[in-house]
């Protein structure tokens, strides 16, 4: 049976109950998953009415998909019945035709409405009624219920080659953009974490109490935090500054260690009273028991938060990027953040963000008018207060609230979106192209480094991302933050490329 129908050809049985839902749907991301899915569980028919290519036209979305390829992505959805493309009527009578139960809008709707959504809603309650929702939000997949690891990997890999097509990028072209990333000269700041990993052997359950008892068989040390985004950095190729904060303790020695050895030049300040953080995380195999941190997060002094700035003022005359990865432990005071301000604007420099946090102590939307930030979906939504707004309203409200020129929304097993705020405007979702990770705790750091540098070597959003994408696949691969070079980023792309045809 063919999905998509013209307006004039639609009938239903009348017993059948309808729901409607309306958008361009120009990329059947996460959030536009959730929203039909939950349209689904209100009635037996979902009948999706899809924006013409005039009407974007006119709303200047910038480039996009045709009609009929929006129409054909979501007819190629089992829960979607019918598609309906609006190319030669309204909003409010193609609802007057179809006759719907329910019509269901994202929640950005409830606070105003183009006057076409706005006479489609009188119409419609007339005989039914309106509800405002984006579907059920959740961080995690279930995925793996509904195939194999290869299948659901594969499918992901062609979704993600169809991008590479759509914005015609060939596998010489990212690489030579990763080539291009030797020329750029970047600087780190963030918090230094140092990542302790416990293999253990599972012996079973305690005599004395319900608590597992696992015997240590041997533990590694990895750098984390903003330490393995600087490391990724300099992996790529690019020149690397690293500035962070350290306690006077055994951890610091490594840290200081591995950065030389890594060919990154570094000023790490020693403030003892803060031990350099130390997490550590006990596993069986793969699978991770709990987590053990040692953190102290109360902010640098004022006499070190000056030791940084005068550091960030020689270095600036001499970089093109500054990437800052604040976990809120305390070196990114507000200061630092306008002295950076300060000197991107004095020395052009490019300058991106990251805020990882999972409570309402950090807001992401304090980087203002950086080049790209990468919140995660959750991130994103604590720092508007904002749990019910659709997925693509989310991530325009952070662009207009931050003014950044790039938006990274991070989805977890979902992959991410781009969004650009610049024109031509992009907005563009990549899947998370390893379907079962081992390793997930790095992902972030990779993300945010492959792209902020790609995008200092000259890439644009969309090139940056797909380069992104693969390494943040890589990332995941494997225990621990291991840095990711060219040469095994290269051979995944020829993998993705050429292998997997």
């Amino acid at each position: 049976m063919n999905k998509i129908i013209a307006i004039e050809q639609f009938s239903f049985n009348s017993e059948d109950s309808i729901v409607c839902c309306y958008g361009h749907f120009n990329l059947i991301h996460p959030g536009h998953l959730r929203y039909l899915q939950h349209a689904k569980t209100l009635a037996e028919k979902l009948v999706v009415l899809v924006r013409s290519d005039e009407e974007l036209e006119k709303d200047s979305l910038g480039e996009h998909y045709s009609e009929n390829e929006r129409a054909e992505s979501l007819a190629n959805l089992h829960i979607v019945d019918f598609v309906i493309i609006l190319n030669q009527i309204t909003l409010e009578e193609s609802v007057n035709l179809v006759k719907p139960s329910i019509l269901v809008l994202g929640k950005e709707f409830e606070q105003g409405q183009p006057k076409q959504v706005e006479l489609a809603v009188s119409t419609v309650l007339k005989q039914g009624k309106v509800v405002y929702h984006a579907g059920d939000i959740s961080y995690a997949t279930s995925n793996l219920l509904y195939g194999n690891v290869s299948d659901i990997e594969k499918k992901r890999i062609d979704g993600f080659k169809k991008i590479c097509e759509k914005h015609k990028l060939t596998l010489q072209t990212l690489q030579n953009r990763i080539e291009s990333i030797s020329s750029s000269r970047m600087l780190v700041i963030g918090d230094t974490i140092v990542d302790n990993y416990v293999a253990c052997d599972a012996i079973g359950m305690s005599a004395e109490a319900p608590v597992l008892v696992v015997k240590e068989l041997e533990s590694r040390e990895f750098l984390g935090g903003a330490a393995i985004v600087a490391s990724h950095v300099r992996a790529l190729g690019a020149e690397c500054h690293y500035i962070s904060v350290v306690g006077e303790d055994a951890p610091r020695l490594m840290v200081d260690k591995t950065l030389k050895d890594r060919g990154i030049s570094s000023r790490v300040f020693i403030d003892p009273t803060r031990p350099t953080t130390y997490k550590t995380r006990y596993l069986v195999e793969q699978q991770k028991l709990f987590r053990v941190s040692r953190i102290n997060d109360h902010k640098v002094s004022v006499n070190i938060e000056q030791d940084i700035i005068n550091e960030l003022r020689e270095k600036a005359p001499n970089i093109d990027g500054i990437i800052i990865s604040d976990f809120l432990y305390g070196v990114i005071t507000q200061k630092i953040i306008d002295e950076i301000n300060i000197l991107a604007k004095q020395f052009r420099i490019k300058i991106f963000g990251d805020m990882q946090c999972s409570s309402q102590m950090g807001k992401v939307t304090k980087f203002k008018k950086f080049d790209l930030i990468t919140p995660t979906e959750k991130e994103a939504r604590l720092a508007l207060d904002d749990s019910e707004s659709g997925l693509e309203w989310i991530g325009q409200l952070i662009l207009n609230e931050a003014k950044s020129k790039n938006l990274l929304i991070t989805l977890g097993a979902d992959g991410f979106i781009a969004y650009s705020n610049e024109s031509p405007l992009e907005r563009q979702d990549f899947p998370a192209l390893t379907v079962n990770p081992v390793d997930v705790a790095g992902a972030g750091d990779s993300l945010l480094a492959s792209v902020s540098v790609a995008l200092t070597s000259g890439a644009n959003l969309i090139e940056a991302s797909a380069i992104g994408a693969c390494m943040a696949s890589l990332a995941v691969k494997e225990v621990g933050n291991t840095p990711i070079g060219t040469n095994k980023l290269n051979g995944y792309l020829e993998i993705i490329f050429i292998l997997s045809e």
